[in-house]
């Protein structure tokens, strides 16, 4: 096994799990974050700009995981590389969007 592969299944799970945000967001008519916005990553971007970011990073996820090495779902080393970039980008895009929309307070009771 090669251990790039592995590399790229952890950054095809990244790429993979930050379009869903971005494709959410578009299809519902709302606006959101993306490196496209004023300030970058921090301003709205429209919801073309979205679906058009997200479709872009499905495909890179796609390039990552389906044309690099043989990727197996039946693989342990595969998988968790995959799960594991998706859990690394939605834990540090979570504590960033946070900030804009309140996820990061603990609501008072």
């Amino acid at each position: 096994m090669n251990w790039l592969d592995l590399v790229a299944y952890f950054f095809g799970g990244a790429f993979l799990t930050n379009a869903i945000p971005d494709v959410v967001a578009g299809m519902m008519g709302e606006p959101f974050q993306t490196p496209f916005a004023k300030p970058p990553g921090e301003g709205l971007s429209t919801s073309t700009v979205n679906i058009v970011w997200g479709f872009v990073n499905l495909l890179v996820g796609y390039l990552l995981v389906c044309r690099v090495g043989e990727f197996g779902l039946r693989t342990t080393s595969h998988v968790a590389a995959l799960g594991l970039g998706g859990l690394a980008i939605g834990v540090f895009l979570a504590r960033r969007f946070g900030q804009f929309h309140g996820g990061n307070e603990p609501k008072q009771s």
